[in-house]
């Protein structure tokens, strides 16, 4: 995707061929900042403080996190230590887990010799096949926002909400939940997108309205509690998200605040699509139950950063002295209320036969 005309990735190889760079999301929208990790305890940083975030990002940073532990240190003791440092840094996305099993698969049986430059290739197949499949997923979505398109008046807009940021910044390109946005506007579709302000630390509103606006698509953005408000009136058309971790059976974990979108769809007849890579599948569990969920500090939810008159980007307090403040960072919703689920294979129905049909070899 491009930003003020020059194409970018969200992570790639620096100019040295050693360092990996990555954009700052926690300087966004107001300042497009890029920062260079040297080492795997910077890539341990840049997930746990969410420099970058969302699932299939952060699985390509622990991949090149594990290769910036070899180029330093290639010894059997180092790659154990990157593994688990990197695997402690984040409890919910399971793309962490599966990107780290990656390289660990094919770096054990090399020798400390091998392993630096193995561990580089790996890690660049990881952002590619990101990106191919996440173009995928906007091919499959493209289809079902082109019916919605064809039930409608001509020239109608078709009305998407999405929840928190599951855009080109949360992979490495294109995105998860807005990659069907991205190619139907592309195609000419006519699209407007609710995007829910996503609080506590806002990605809907100063990530997703940030790479949404970059590229031309018309958007407004909401309070959280407005999604409801807007089905009950015929103003959604559909709802989009992306997921953290998606279970066997169709559950899926997502950013806070979606399995409440989730009932209001329900109860209002709106189709409420999720789209995810099929790393973000976890075969090992199929009730959502078992998904650890993350709770981050509650100084998320107590503060607020925002930019003042005079253009100082500050953090203020939100709530009065000494109120506490609790910080679940995940929900997650039950496969019976997802109308599909958007892959790079096609769509299917949430549930254990509708993920077998496309991923038989899970079975």
């Amino acid at each position: 995707m491009k930003v003020d005309g020059v194409p970018y990735r969200t992570i790639w190889l620096a100019d040295d061929g050693c360092a990996v760079e990555i954009i700052d999301q926690t300087r966004l929208p107001f300042d497009f900042v890029t920062v260079r990790l040297e080492t795997v305890e910077d890539a341990a940083i840049a997930i746990k403080e969410m420099l970058v975030r969302g699932a299939p990002l952060i699985g390509a940073t622990a991949a090149y996190g594990v290769a910036l532990a070899m180029q330093a240190d290639a010894s059997d003791e180092n790659l154990g230590d990157a593994y688990e440092k990197l695997l402690a840094t984040r409890p919910t996305a399971v793309n962490l887990r599966w990107a780290l099993d990656e390289m660990m698969r094919l770096l054990e049986p090399l020798s400390d010799n091998e392993r630096s430059t193995a561990a580089y290739k790996r890690a660049a197949e990881i952002c590619d096949e990101d990106v191919d499949i996440c173009s995928s997923i906007g091919d499959h979505g493209l289809r079902v926002i082109q019916d919605l398109s064809a039930k409608k008046g001509p020239g109608e807009t078709v009305n998407i909400l999405t929840h928190c940021n599951a855009g080109w910044l949360a992979t490495v390109d294109w995105g998860t939940a807005l990659a069907p946005i991205y190619k139907a506007f592309d195609a000419g579709v006519p699209v407007h997108v609710w995007v829910d302000e996503t609080r506590p630390r806002n990605q809907g509103a100063s990530l997703t309205a940030w790479e949404l606006g970059r590229h031309g698509v018309p958007l407004t953005v909401i309070a959280d509690n407005a999604g409801g408000h807007l089905m009950q009136k015929g103003r959604v058309d559909m709802c989009i998200t992306g997921t953290d971790r998606t279970t066997a059976a169709g559950d899926v974990c997502n950013k806070i605040g979606t399995y409440l979108k989730a009932l209001a769809a329900d109860d209002n007849n709106v189709p409420f699509y999720v789209a995810l890579p099929s790393p973000t599948i976890d075969w090992t569990i199929e009730d959502g139950r078992e998904i650890p969920i993350e709770e981050r500090a509650a100084e998320e939810v107590t503060r607020i950063q925002g930019k003042t008159e005079t253009g100082d980007v500050v953090t203020v307090e939100i709530v009065p002295e000494g109120a506490k403040g609790g910080n679940p960072a995940f929900d997650v919703t039950p496969a019976r209320l997802v109308t599909g689920l958007i892959t790079e294979r096609g769509v299917c129905a949430a549930s254990k036969e509708g993920l077998a049909e496309l991923f038989p070899e899970k079975g």
